[in-house]
């Protein structure tokens, strides 16, 4: 597909892709999309009339501050939207192109743009579905012969983390103070963690509302997902070695975690399914699901030290989980816990079979003992005030690259 609008050469946003946010330019804030470099406002398409024949009565969820929305549109809906948004912008259709006034209003450059965060995150859940990543933590600090605890290949596990600190993409986070036991012979002692990580993860956002005590099939999963993005999970890890016991992580995973500003829907992701790892063994039947359920997306995180270069130190692929979103969207709601439009479900760290795939510190510098050399001549074993964390990720197929943009932070010093 090729378009009229200018899309630079591997561009992580061509025609196919649509995917949707929340820009800011002067005082207007819209839902938006994006074609190469050019943010399009959706209110002022609206006000244009071009979303007058979408099966759509309410047209204003185009001028909302947040995209829930426009993610608690039915599937028909959604899809209805983004092929009317296909076409427009398609070198096959004058439209809005000769209509210099709509142009003029609803085209601006990335750069002069704000994204916000993207949707309303009412509640927030992370995952643990990596094999490669629970193995690795399994070995440091269990048994290494029983890596993973007897439930993990039998249910998507999971924990409900802390939504009011997720943030999106450019905003900086401050290094979290807390208990941590750096001496078992001693008593615990406060301050400034000092092994902050990051976690290389991908979540997706709902678009289902459904009632207290229903429930979603695995096979139908998917109908209730609005799309997907790029998401850092900023954890401390002496501190949650310290209060993990016995209800899991707390303050060590919700001083901040960062989203990328775009939604990225399955539709635009469908030419990039894959087979995911066989789950031995046979999961239970409400886990059951058909059909390709894995995406092949190329991940990367790169550290960039103040005043230095980046330096990649971790390339996976989220074709690598072993519990795919369908079955974490089924887990999540099988027991009764209602979901709404907006609600987001993060992977886990997603870890490959090899040592540079892997995607957190923790495992990178294997608790400290491995040291990754950065090109400035220093060295990291945790993540240092200053360092700027960047995660890149896109799929791409027979010439078509679609992405997610950057996922960026950086780690300031403690309050």
């Amino acid at each position: 597909m090729t378009s009229w609008i200018k899309i630079p050469e591997n561009s992580d946003f061509p025609l196919e892709n649509i995917p949707f946010g929340i820009a800011k330019t002067g005082e207007t804030i819209s839902p938006a999309t994006r074609i190469g470099d050019t943010v399009i406002f959706l209110s002022v398409l609206a006000d244009f009339g071009f979303f007058d024949e979408l099966p759509i009565e309410d047209l204003s969820i185009f001028y909302q501050p947040v995209l829930n929305e426009i993610a608690a549109l039915n599937k028909l809906q959604r899809l209805s939207l983004r092929e009317r948004l296909c076409n427009l912008f398609s070198d096959i259709c004058d439209e809005l192109k000769e209509n210099p006034e709509a142009c003029s209003s609803a085209l601006v450059d990335i750069n002069d743009v704000e994204m916000l965060l993207p949707v309303h995150i009412g509640d927030y859940t992370d995952f643990y579905s990596s094999i490669e990543h629970a193995t690795n933590v399994g070995v440091m600090f269990r048994d290494p012969s029983n890596a993973l605890l007897p439930n993990w290949r039998h249910l998507p596990v999971g924990y409900h983390g802390r939504s009011s600190s997720i943030v999106v993409s450019g905003t900086n986070i401050h290094r979290p103070k807390g208990q941590t036991r750096p001496d078992d012979n001693l008593p615990p002692v406060f301050g400034p963690s000092k092994q902050v990580d990051f976690e290389l993860e991908m979540g997706f956002i709902t678009s289902a509302k459904t009632d207290l005590g229903d429930s979603i099939l695995a096979e139908e999963a998917e109908d209730h997902i609005f799309g997907m993005l790029l998401f850092n999970d900023l954890s401390a890890r002496d501190m949650q070695r310290w209060e993990y016991v016995p209800l899991g992580p707390f303050l060590s995973k919700s001083f901040g975690s960062i989203v990328s500003p775009w939604i990225v829907t399955l539709e635009a992701l469908e030419s990039f399914r894959v087979e995911g790892p066989k789950q031995e063994p046979a999961v239970l039947p409400y886990l059951q699901t058909s059909g390709k359920r894995n995406f092949d997306i190329s991940l990367e995180l790169s550290l960039k030290p103040q005043n230095g270069e980046e330096n990649i130190i971790c390339k996976s692929n989220f074709r690598h989980m072993y519990w795919n979103m369908a079955q974490q969207l089924a887990h999540q709601t099988v027991a009764g816990c209602n979901v709404n439009p907006g609600d987001l479900y993060a992977s886990g760290t997603i870890s490959g079979p090899t040592h540079n795939s892997y995607g957190s510190m923790l495992e990178l510098a294997w608790k400290g003992t491995r040291p990754i050399h950065l090109n400035d001549g220093t060295q990291r074993t945790f993540v240092l005030d200053n360092d700027t964390l960047i995660i890149r990720g896109f799929a791409k197929k027979d010439g078509l690259r679609v992405g997610f943009g950057e996922c960026v932070t950086k780690i300031l010093p403690a309050k």
